[in-house]
């Protein structure tokens, strides 16, 4: 298993293999880039639509013939944000998305094999730029390339996302090294691996733990989530939107789940290298529909890692007790890490809710109810640790 033919790196973990604010966009594009860069400048305004509306009506099937995928991706970039803009950008949801911006859109999402909204690669994995471009991806090197609003708390939130999949490559480069121990039964390369993976998810939950240095919950809730929401199961939007000069569509409306880090593919890689399964309920069925929402790179290496590897099962046949330690704490971090997306999900959005608007929230912009389906997803992680058989014998 060759990580760059999933496009994935050690280095970089899922982020973009391409600088995003190195990408120069053709001059036929420039007038649409110009446009999504200044949101935080007219979004404000309270006629948004209105300026949408002014932006040239472009076809975009040669570009996606003949643009590299860089230039494709930042394109998606820049159009999302806008299509996102165009929806909440004002008082109430439209149920048209114009032409302007919904068959661009359309064409991006079909050629990258992802939906025709803000999707996670957008937002975080191909949304970022370098300070010091030589540097590395420390959140005191990173910046923002495409914001709705701008600012301090939605930057930050932003970046301690790529800083979290950047240093994720260091577990992802351990996955080939693991699969191979498993199939050779090497009960002593899968501890030396495992105990590599545990150092990166100790970096990784130290930067997850530094959310709120400089992204207020308040902040968070009414300024930077707004704009992420997707149109599926969101009754702002009824039966979803209708898609204009999309003829495919046969004008009727298209419902997708909004940007969620729950699109992210580390949690779920480590899933399937690990072996840990989850209910068949409609959390499961979630997830698996959120799979469709990643890059397809993405998506068949964690479905290549899920039918290839043999670790857990490895284990339980090796009588090791240092093996199984080692095994069960990368699972403890993996529990650690859903159990802080559980706690920022309850003071960032939850408790705001109920201080601001007298009721708790618990749909999250992908559409679904996530404080069940966080806590329900962490206890399923811990209830899979392996039993030490030498220590219970």
């Amino acid at each position: 298993m060759n990580l760059n033919d999933y496009d994935i790196s050690a280095e970089r973990g899922f982020l973009s293999s391409f600088d995003p604010d190195q990408v120069e966009l053709p001059s036929a594009l420039a007038e649409i880039r110009s446009a999504a860069l200044a949101l935080p400048k007219t979004l404000p305004t309270g006629r948004i639509r209105q300026l949408i509306s002014r932006l040239p009506a472009l076809d975009l099937d040669a570009f996606c013939r003949q643009a590299s995928d860089a230039e494709r991706r930042l394109a998606m970039v820049h159009y999302s944000f806008l299509v996102q803009a165009y929806v909440w950008g004002e008082r109430d949801a439209p149920d048209h998305l114009p032409a302007n911006l919904a068959l661009p859109v359309w064409q991006l999402a079909e050629t990258l094999g992802q939906q025709p909204l803000l999707p996670y690669s957008g937002y975080v994995l191909d949304n970022w730029g370098r300070i010091d471009a030589d540097g590395g991806f420390d959140l005191d090197n990173l910046f923002m390339l495409q914001p709705f609003l701008g600012g301090q708390d939605e930057a930050w939130f932003v970046l301690v996302h790529v800083a979290i999949e950047a240093t994720a490559g260091g577990l992802l480069a351990e996955f080939p090294n693991l699969i191979g121990a498993a199939e050779q039964g090497d009960g002593a390369r899968l501890k030396r691996c495992f105990e590599r993976m545990i150092e990166v998810w100790d970096r990784i939950n130290a930067i997850f733990d530094r959310m709120p240095e400089r992204c207020d919950p308040y902040i968070y809730f009414h300024r930077v989530r707004p704009w992420i929401h997707g149109w599926k199961d969101n009754p702002a939007l009824g039966d979803g939107l209708i898609y204009d000069g999309v003829a495919v569509t046969e004008g009727k409306p298209q419902s997708f789940r909004g940007q969620t880090g729950s699109q992210s593919s580390i949690v779920p890689a480590m899933d399937a290298v690990l072996e840990l399964g989850h209910a068949d309920d409609p959390l499961r069925r979630y997830l698996d529909e959120l799979h469709l929402y990643r890059p397809p790179q993405h998506r068949r290496f964690i479905d290549d890692v899920r039918r290839a590897s043999r670790v857990r099962t490895t284990i339980q046949s090796l009588k090791d007790t240092a093996l199984v330690h080692a095994y069960n704490e990368c699972v403890e971090r993996l529990a650690r890490f859903r159990s802080r997306h559980l706690e920022y999900a309850a003071s960032y959005i939850n408790r705001q809710a109920r201080d601001h608007h007298g009721n708790a929230v618990d749909i999250g912009t992908g559409g679904t109810p996530f404080m069940k389906y966080l806590k329900k997803h962490r206890d399923e992680t811990q209830q899979q640790l392996l039993r030490d058989k030498l220590a219970v014998a």
